[in-house]
């Protein structure tokens, strides 16, 4: 533990491994077994995963961890997380980076730096029906390297890393030594009272709140105004053909 960073909650575990293929796939082989919320970081990740299938770049010094859990609540409840998630990561970077690169959150999972995408959150589960066996909440965090620009698809975000932006070398140890009692915090926010207080604490922080955004589904895309997020997390968009409420689409700017 870092000398500076608060004291690891009690009711959560946490292992560090030497190398694994994905950090989510490992918290799902570990969940059966699973007594109390556990997270797990790797030194070496060898086949990191983003939403979508997609790829994730993990360089040695780069932050990859998945904390898994067994939520109460349906599945709906579950993916709130997502949330619970980003304002911790953002808590945590904030704690670290201090007065030297700007943090927002950008929907639905992607945490910002100087405009940049520093860090992905990832949601997986498994149960049957409306019981959720396990979550795993898996993160990734660019420290000390990001994918090069013409890594991503166009359109998006250029990739940028804690170090490139700031100057500041932080390593894995420390981010989760933040990150592991921000979560906890907010989880105990987040179950005592419910999503109201996540969705206007991420709100708050919101990447491009009350501008114009484009939203693409896997159908069509929707240009219009952020507005804000649904009672269930959902994007609340303002178009020209009226306000819609978008559940999933990746968001451009």
């Amino acid at each position: 533990m870092s000398a500076d960073a608060p004291d690891w909650p009690d009711a959560y575990a946490r292992h560090v491994l030497a190398e694994v293929d994905s950090t989510n796939s490992e918290a799902a082989r570990l969940a059966p077994g699973l007594t109390r919320p556990s997270w797990i970081m790797a030194r070496r990740q060898t086949g990191g995963r983003g939403r979508r299938g997609r790829a994730w770049v993990s360089p040695e010094g780069n932050f990859f961890a998945s904390l898994v859990m067994r939520p109460t609540g349906d599945p709906a409840q579950a993916a709130l997380r997502s949330f619970v998630a980003a304002l911790a990561l953002d808590d945590a970077l904030g704690a670290l980076v201090g007065p030297a690169g700007r943090f927002t959150l950008k929907w639905p999972n992607d945490v910002l730096l100087n405009g940049g995408k520093v860090a992905g959150i990832l949601l997986e589960s498994a149960g049957q029906g409306p019981q959720v066996g396990h979550l795993v909440i898996g993160i990734g965090v660019n420290l000390i390297a990001a994918p090069p620009a013409d890594a991503v698809e166009p359109g998006a975000l250029k990739p940028v890393s804690v170090q490139g932006e700031t100057g500041l070398r932080l390593t894995p140890d420390e981010l989760l030594d933040r990150l592991g009692p921000a979560f906890a915090r907010w989880e105990s926010q987040f179950t005592a009272y419910g999503f109201a207080p996540i969705r206007t604490a991420w709100l708050a922080r919101a990447a491009r709140l009350g501008q114009t955004i484009r939203a693409r589904t896997m159908a069509e895309t929707f240009e219009g105004r952020f507005e804000g997020l649904a009672e269930d997390g959902a994007l609340v968009l303002g178009t020209d053909r009226g306000r819609r409420t978008i559940s999933a689409a990746d968001i451009f700017f």
